[in-house]
């Protein structure tokens, strides 16, 4: 059977052919959830140990009690520690922050897009579908001949 390389596809017109990428910009940050990240914390639970004898202990314990909004229990360890215990399946105290990925499928190949057609998918999944739909159909055609 025939392979297809680069020298091969140069015969037919770049709109023949279709492009998936998948970038992640550089500087672009954003906040997010401890669900999309799949943080450890958010999937189990965690604890925290908590000084109250000290000042900054004081200040986190009280945050903790009556303004953190996370539901937890409370116990004190023999070395005199508040140790905080946090349910899973809520939001951590990390800020967490990632790049987004982009995934996109535009028209034509390596020397450029004739229609200027580009579609963002938005979730990876999708992108993977598209991509294998796609990759069955260039299967489909060339058995046909």
């Amino acid at each position: 059977m025939h392979q297809l390389n680069r020298a091969d596809r140069l015969l037919l017109a770049p709109g023949a052919y279709q492009t998936y990428s998948i970038a992640q910009p550089r500087d672009t940050t954003i906040r997010a959830a401890c669900e999309q990240i799949g943080c450890a914390a958010w999937q189990r639970g965690w604890e925290s140990a908590i000084d109250e004898t000290t000042p900054l202990g004081q200040k986190q314990a009280a945050y903790i009690r009556a303004q953190s909004g996370r539901t937890f229990r409370e116990q004190k360890t023999a070395a005199g520690l508040t140790v905080f215990r946090f349910e899973a399946h809520q939001r951590c105290f990390t800020e967490h922050r990632t790049r987004p990925q982009l995934y996109a499928v535009r028209d034509g190949d390596h020397r450029g897009n004739p229609t200027g057609h580009v579609r963002q998918h938005t979730r990876a999944a999708d992108w993977v579908e598209d991509f294998g739909g796609h990759q069955l159909a260039l299967t489909d055609q060339q058995k046909k001949g």
